[in-house]
């Protein structure tokens, strides 16, 4: 039987800088999934605690090689006078590698923005400002069972906790992508089991929302984490509250996007 002190969800806050970092390399891990490796003197304090912590990833302004980063003070976040603020949006840092001093980030490309912007183009040598993490939300690895949840959005994520849970972890993973070809591998020492589906599926108004309703959950005290779109997220807790019956205060779920809105990244609850 589990201890409930050892499940409990520990925040970690870490001092906030900001950091001029450079792209060591560019890989394509599928047709609108990019990875972009960052290097720099900056990142040797740099920490990251949880699988689902994020940056503010700062774009060079069109025409110009480097953002303008603000500076962390007593009042406060300051931009310096007379400049205007780049364009900024929330990222997971899906790896770090403190001996290598590299971190990876993964973009999404979507049809606008200017993160898909930059990353469509991103090369070597180019440059990004990264902000954070503030801090960290450490969800315990001792669970029973784990499920994670998202869309496109979150596999750096969810890629992430798979590389990190122990060895025989049991876990599921229920993930909605475009299509097939947007499939990814999801190395993991854990006991995995994958669910994908997909939106051109012609016969399935909401995929995420029917995979989730069918997935099994085992015995025992298990957690959840989703994140995605904003509508979906809320939609999938409230079918695992309501309907599954999972407790509300075993699900972590976040918008890390909205349909019609720009830099949204919002936790979901009630």
């Amino acid at each position: 039987m589990q201890n409930p002190s050892d499940l409990e969800i520990v925040r970690v806050r870490h001092p906030l800088k900001f950091r001029l970092l450079h792209v060591a390399r560019v890989q394509t891990l599928a047709p609108a999934l990019v990875r972009v490796t960052l290097t720099g003197d900056d990142l040797r304090d740099f920490e990251s605690a949880s699988f689902d912590d994020h940056v503010k990833v700062f774009f060079p302004p069109p025409g110009e090689d480097k953002p303008v980063l603000p500076s962390a003070g007593p009042d406060g976040i300051v931009f310096p006078e007379g400049v205007a603020r780049p364009a900024a949006r929330d990222y997971t840092p899906r790896r770090f590698d403190r001996a290598a001093g590299e971190l990876d980030l993964e973009f999404v490309l979507h049809d606008a923005g200017p993160a898909t912007a930059w990353a469509a183009q991103a090369q070597p040598g180019q440059y990004l400002g990264v902000g954070g993490p503030r801090g960290s939300m450490v969800i315990p690895d001792g669970f029973d069972w784990h499920l994670l949840i998202g869309d496109e959005t979150a596999l750096p994520a969810i890629a992430r906790r798979l590389e990190e849970l122990p060895d025989g972890t049991r876990v599921a993973v229920v993930v909605e992508v475009a299509n097939r070809d947007a499939r990814i591998e999801l190395p993991t020492d854990a006991d995995l089991y994958a669910v994908w589906c997909y939106r051109d599926d012609a016969d399935a108004e909401a995929p995420l929302l029917d995979a989730v309703a069918d997935v099994w959950l085992p015995p025992g005290e298990g957690f959840v984490w989703a994140a995605g779109e904003a509508s979906s997220i809320r939609a999938v807790r409230t079918l695992l509250v309501d309907r599954r019956g999972v407790d509300r205060k075993r699900i972590r779920a976040s918008a890390y996007w909205r349909r019609g809105a720009q830099a949204t990244h919002e936790s979901i609850d009630d």
